[in-house]
C-alpha cells in the first residue's frame, strides 16, 4: 500500500527520489507529464481545442510539458499564462516554457478571449497552496468555473488545500477529473470535495515505495498490487470445508432480500458452506432463491461449528438486543456486523465491550454517526473512526467512495476501487457476505476487510460499465468472480 503524505512533503519526496535515483527534477516532471498524456489518450478525447491554465510553479511546469506533448500529437493547444514577469517561474517550468513548439498558442490570462467550449486543463496552483486563495488568483478560478467544457485538474484542483475541506466551491477550480501523481493527496478522498475533484486518477511516476516509509503517516491507499499477496492459496485436494463454514444471520418479514444478497455474494466470493439463520416463516425464500445455502430457522447454539459469522442484513432491530448479546458472548472469533446489527449496537452501546477482538463493523455514514454521534466533516469522521477502532480493538469499514478501513493499531486505509453506480440498495449486504466469506476461508481480519472492500468495489466498477445507472446489487454479485481473474492475472 502506498503511504499518503501531507502536501508539504511532496517536494521533499521528489528531492529524495532524485537524489537516490539519479533522475533530475526535470526528468521526474517529464515522467509525470507522460503519465498524464498516456491517460489522456486512453480516454479518446478528440475534436476539441485544449486550453491549459498554467501558473509559474511546478504545477504550471507540468501543464507546459503537457501542452508540448499534446501539440506534438496534433491537438490544437492554447496555453493561458496565469503569471507575469514579476513572478519567478520555477526552473523546471522555465525549461518547459522555452520548449513550447511554435504551434502552441500562448496568451496571458488578461488577454484571454474565453471560448464557448473546449477541454480545459488546470495547471495553475498545485499542492503548493498555503492558506486561503489570494485575491489575485480569484478571477482566474472564477473564469475557470464559468467555462463550459470538460475540465481536468493536474495533481489537485487549484484552490483546494491538500488536507482541506471545501467550504466555498467558488474558491476552487472545479474539475471533472483530477489526475494526481505519486499518491493521492488526502483532500482528494473526502466526500465533501467530490464535486470539485470529480473522478480521481492516480498516475505512478516511479518513486520507490521505500521512500514513503521515511515519512510519518498512518494513512494508506490500497492498490491492485497489494491484493494478490493477501489471497490465500488452495490446492487441488482442497474441499468445501477448507473454504469456510460461514453463518449469516439476518432477514425478517419484508427484508429477506438483504440476507439473500449476502448469501449469494459469500458463495460467489468462494465460501465453501453457507448457512443462513432466519425467521422460520421465511425459510422458503432462502431455499428458493439460494439453493446452494443451508437454512436454520431457530436459534442455533453450536456457533463454534462456524469459521465466521456475519450478522445484520435485513435483521430488524425489534427485540434483537438479547440475540446480539448472546452472539457476542458465545462466539469468540471475529465476526462481521452490518446494518441492523449496528443499529442495535447504537441503541445498546454497552454491547460494544462484548465485541470479539478484530471484529469487522461495516457502517455507512448514517449508521456510523448513530454509533459515534454527529460529525462535522470527513476529517472528523476519520478521527472518530480511528478512536473507535483503537478503543474496542475492532476493524471499522466506513463505506462510501474510497471506503475507509480503520484498524486497531491506528492505521487507516483508503480503498481505490468503486463507482457511483454502486449507490444502490443492497450493495452493502453484498459486502457483508464477501467479508464474511474471506474470514471463513481463514483470511486474517485485516486481509478479509481489505480484500472484501477492494473486490467489492472492483465488481461494482465492472457492473457499472455494463449497467450504468441501472446497476443493482445482484449485478455486483455476478461480477465478483471476474475480479479475481483481474487481480491474479493482470
Amino acid at each position: 500500500m502506498i503511504r499518503i503524505l501531507k502536501g508539504d512533503a511532496v517536494s521533499k519526496l521528489d528531492q529524495m527520489h532524485c537524489k537516490r535515483s539519479g533522475q533530475s527534477s526535470y526528468e521526474l516532471m517529464e515522467t509525470a507529464v507522460l503519465g498524464f498524456i498516456h491517460w489522456f489518450e486512453e480516454q479518446k478525447f478528440t475534436g476539441q481545442e485544449i486550453f491549459i491554465y498554467v501558473g509559474g510553479g511546478n504545477n504550471g511546469g507540468d501543464g507546459l510539458g503537457i501542452a508540448r506533448h499534446l501539440q506534438q500529437r496534433n491537438y490544437q493547444v492554447t496555453v493561458v499564462l496565469c503569471f507575469n514577469d514579476e513572478v519567478d517561474i520555477s526552473a523546471d517550468a522555465k525549461i518547459n516554457f522555452d520548449r513550447l513548439p511554435e504551434g502552441v498558442s500562448k496568451v496571458s490570462f488578461e488577454d484571454f478571449d474565453f471560448p464557448s467550449k473546449g477541454i480545459f486543463i488546470d495547471a495553475f496552483l498545485g499542492v503548493g497552496l498555503k492558506g486561503k486563495l489570494r485575491d489575485s488568483a480569484r478571477p482566474i478560478v472564477d473564469s475557470w468555473n464559468k467555462q463550459q467544457g470538460l475540465k481536468i485538474a493536474i495533481d489537485i484542483p487549484s484552490g483546494l488545500l491538500s488536507e482541506g475541506v471545501v467550504n466555498d466551491k467558488s474558491l476552487v477550480a472545479c474539475a471533472d477529473y483530477t489526475v494526481t501523481f505519486a499518491f493521492p493527496k488526502l483532500s482528494l478522498l473526502f466526500p465533501e470535495n467530490a464535486q470539485v475533484v470529480g473522478e480521481l486518477v492516480l498516475v505512478d511516476i516511479g518513486i520507490a515505495d521505500s521512500l514513503y516509509q521515511e515519512f510519518e503517516s498512518d494513512l494508506f491507499y490500497i492498490q491492485k498490487k497489494d491484493i494478490p499477496e493477501r489471497h490465500k492459496r488452495f490446492h487441488r485436494f482442497s474441499h468445501k470445508g477448507d473454504f469456510g463454514r460461514i453463518l449469516l444471520i439476518g432477514g425478517s418479514l419484508g427484508k429477506m432480500g438483504a440476507v439473500v444478497l449476502s448469501a449469494k455474494s459469500a458463495l460467489r466470493t468462494g465460501a465453501g458452506l453457507v448457512t443462513c439463520q432466519i425467521d422460520e416463516s421465511e425459510r422458503f425464500i432462502i431455499q428458493a432463491s439460494v439453493p446452494e445455502a443451508m437454512v436454520i430457522g431457530e436459534d442455533f447454539k453450536d456457533l463454534d461449528a462456524f469459521d465466521s459469522i456475519g450478522v445484520g442484513p435485513g435483521w430488524g432491530v425489534d427485540n434483537r438486543e438479547k440475540q446480539l448479546e448472546f452472539l457476542l458472548k458465545s462466539f469468540s472469533k471475529p465476526m462481521v456486523l452490518d446494518a441492523d446489527a449496528l443499529n442495535v449496537l447504537s441503541r445498546n452501546p454497552e454491547l460494544m465491550s462484548l465485541l470479539p477482538k478484530n471484529s469487522i463493523l461495516t457502517p455507512h455514514l448514517g449508521e456510523f454517526e448513530r454509533l459515534v454521534g454527529s460529525c462535522v466533516n470527513h476529517p472528523d469522521r476519520m478521527k472518530k473512526a480511528s478512536e473507535l477502532a483503537k478503543k474496542y480493538q475492532i476493524i471499522l469499514v466506513l463505506k462510501g467512495a474510497n471506503t475507509l478501513i480503520s484498524l486497531p493499531d491506528g492505521r487507516q486505509l483508503f480503498n481505490s476501487t468503486g463507482t457511483h453506480f454502486m449507490a444502490t440498495g443492497g450493495a452493502g449486504d453484498v459486502l457483508t457476505g464477501m467479508i464474511t466469506a474471506f474470514l471463513g476461508m481463514g483470511y486474517s481480519p485485516e486481509n478479509a476487510a481489505i480484500c472484501g472492500v477492494f473486490h467489492h468495489g472492483l465488481a461494482g466498477e465492472y457492473a457499472g460499465k455494463i449497467r450504468f445507472q441501472g446497476t443493482i446489487a445482484s449485478d455486483i454479485i455476478e461480477q465478483i468472480p471476474r475480479t479475481f481473474e483481474f487481480v491474479e492475472n493482470s
